[in-house]
């Protein structure tokens, strides 16, 4: 299985891009190119579209009950409004037109495989979530990460941080996970507060003999039919359990990682850079679930549309503070007096 995506730069040239940034593909697509059933598709839209349509078309497809027409009518809706929102962008109209002309008969269900990821809480999070006084963080070199970091979390907010050194990011996040030592200021976490870290370098997990039931087995109640019950929902096939996980890919490693954070049922989830070594499937079915996620999310990322679409709060480190704003990611990068005021933060 496989995707491709077109995008027309103007009326004479056309570029064919597979990179797994969907505000990207979003950005610059016109039609999705969809290798699957054995055979090769092309729709006519960006990645969100074909997502969506696809999603839709499944939902119909489970749905034994649902009557041809209704099931025509609802596809006919969907791509009345997905237009409407492409008209109102910035993009050209031509995409537009295409969904215009689109059959909806092309829309069908992909036989892709996303991971089963859901985040509950196994206690409901006070008011307090975590308070920051004037921390600090200095690289071996001398190099300030940042210093005067003052910040309160607040509950149910999800947190971006940012920095031009990512360094910073890291370092942020190993500091309140109590395994790197500030160099200034102090935090504390409230006391309702349970954190599962998913963090940059996960290699140390994984220098180990057991094979991927037992190293699940560490991190959560359960016997080995609820870890294999963890293991198939983030797509481990039954015969792939047995692998010692010192084998596994960058890939199947992190959704290793997403499945040990699940079973702590935890309150305030800590991610650093979580898109690293996932496909879009299992972005996708990641970035679903945290959206949803009722306790606080801490996170840092390269992935926009992972950022915009989970963040209400941005908050940016630098060696002379924070820049602290309670508004969405595509606000903040847009924001000229922003761009202005993190130039002379650095």
């Amino acid at each position: 299985m496989a995707r491709g995506f077109w995008a027309e730069i103007d009326d004479t040239k056309t570029v064919l891009v597979v990179p797994p940034d969907r505000h990207f593909l979003d950005t610059v697509s016109t039609q999705t190119i969809d290798i699957d059933f054995g055979k090769v598709t092309v729709f006519a839209g960006n990645y969100s579209f074909w997502y969506e349509s696809s999603q839709l078309a499944l939902r119909q497809a489970q749905n034994q009950k649902m009557k041809a027409e209704e099931k025509k009518k609802q596809l006919e809706e969907f791509i009345r409004r997905f237009s409407a929102n492409v008209a109102k962008s910035k993009q050209t109209t031509s995409r537009k037109k295409m969904l215009e002309r689109l059959n909806i008969e092309e829309i069908r269900p992909s036989s892709r495989k996303y991971p089963g990821i859901i985040f509950q809480m196994e206690r409901e999070p006070g008011n307090q979530i975590l308070e920051v006084k004037d921390l600090k963080a200095v690289e071996e070199d001398g190099t300030v990460l940042f210093d005067h970091i003052d910040l309160n979390i607040e509950k149910g907010q999800k947190v971006v941080f940012l920095s031009h050194n990512p360094k910073a990011m890291t370092a942020f996040f190993e500091i309140i996970n109590g395994n790197r030592k500030a160099d200034g200021g102090e935090y504390h976490w409230g006391v309702t507060i349970t954190t599962a870290y998913l963090p940059l370098d996960n290699t140390a997990f994984f220098e180990t003999e057991y094979n991927l039931v037992d190293w699940l087995s560490q991190y959560g109640p359960g016997n080995e039919v609820v870890m294999k019950g963890f293991l198939g929902r983030m797509l481990f096939k039954q015969e792939e359990v047995e692998k010692q996980v010192k084998i596994l890919s960058g890939g199947e490693k992190m959704r290793c990682m997403i499945a040990r954070m699940q079973l702590q049922n935890a309150n305030c989830l800590i991610l650093d850079t979580p898109t690293n070594h996932l496909d879009l499937e299992s972005i996708q079915a990641f970035n679903n679930n945290l959206i949803g996620f009722k306790g606080n999310i801490l996170f840092s990322s390269h992935d926009h549309a992972f950022i915009d679409s989970i963040a209400d709060r941005v908050i940016e480190l630098t060696p002379k503070g924070t820049i602290d704003k309670l508004m969405s990611y595509d606000e903040y990068v847009h924001d000229a007096k922003l761009k202005e005021q993190r130039a002379g933060m650095y």
